[in-house]
């Protein structure tokens, strides 16, 4: 425990130092919420405001993806600069390493989420979540942030170059894309539907925006809360078994 929070410490620096790691994080979501509520949202039956209520919980899921992508970015670099083969050569824990690394990325994107909240309600948006709902809005998301940056620090370790791990990262990015973020389910063709009822982040968003709207919790949040640890999981192991191989001339 100790060690990692030497890394987390070291992710943090970093962060502070490196400010346009948040402002990448943030600037994607920002614009995708201003077109699809500005634009696309007086097109819809909803009109803009009840859109706009819609449309949050897909926004700060898209934050996540944003905001964890960035870590598959650092990841790569690090190795490429050799850090990573010095860590295992210094008498630390070698999950320690990696374990920094996915709790700043957790806390990042906590305050990008809460970032984007704020700028939603200067929009307009006033949720009815209750103190449960809020602790729930919060769980998920930073449940989704751990379980998405173990898979991206995996992705980050199994590329060659940073610019490999840019685009190994874009699955995370792209899913909460094809989910009910932006449009309910049942107004999409049969294949598409298919793929976005049964894909990780559908659950996800259906689950924050039952909490942000106030309603009790259905199966979406056991979907979801299933979904995130299976992410997790599978990305600590490949993680692991990635950062204690032999290491290899980049």
């Amino acid at each position: 425990m100790r060690d990692a929070l030497t890394m987390l410490r070291r992710d943090l620096r970093h962060n502070r130092r490196n400010p346009s790691t948040m402002f990448g994080a943030l600037i994607a979501p920002i614009l995708m919420l201003l077109m699809f509520v500005y634009i696309f949202g007086g097109a819809t039956t909803l009109g803009t405001s009840a859109y706009l209520a819609y449309v949050v919980p897909g926004i700060l899921v898209l934050c996540v993806g944003y905001s964890v992508g960035q870590t598959a970015v650092a990841v790569a670099t690090d190795m490429n600069e050799g850090i990573i083969n010095r860590f295992r050569t210094m008498g630390i824990s070698r999950a320690a390493v990696l374990t920094g690394r996915v709790l700043g990325t957790v806390l990042r994107t906590l305050l990008c989420v809460l970032l984007i909240l704020l700028l939603t309600l200067a929009m307009g948006y006033r949720p009815h979540a209750t103190l449960t709902g809020w602790l729930t809005v919060t769980g998920v998301v930073a449940l989704s942030a751990f379980a998405a940056a173990w898979l991206t620090t995996a992705m980050g370790l199994s590329v060659r170059t940073v610019v490999a791990a840019s685009y190994a990262a874009l699955p995370i990015t792209l899913l909460p894309i094809l989910s009910s973020a932006f449009a309910p389910t049942q107004h999409m063709s049969a294949g598409v539907r298919a793929f976005t009822e049964h894909q990780p982040y559908t659950p996800i968003i259906e689950s924050l925006r039952e909490a942000l709207n106030g309603a009790p919790a259905g199966s979406h949040l056991w979907w979801a809360l299933g979904w995130t640890a299976a992410m997790a999981i599978a990305g600590y192991l490949w993680s692991r078994a990635r950062f204690t191989r032999p290491p290899t001339p980049r």
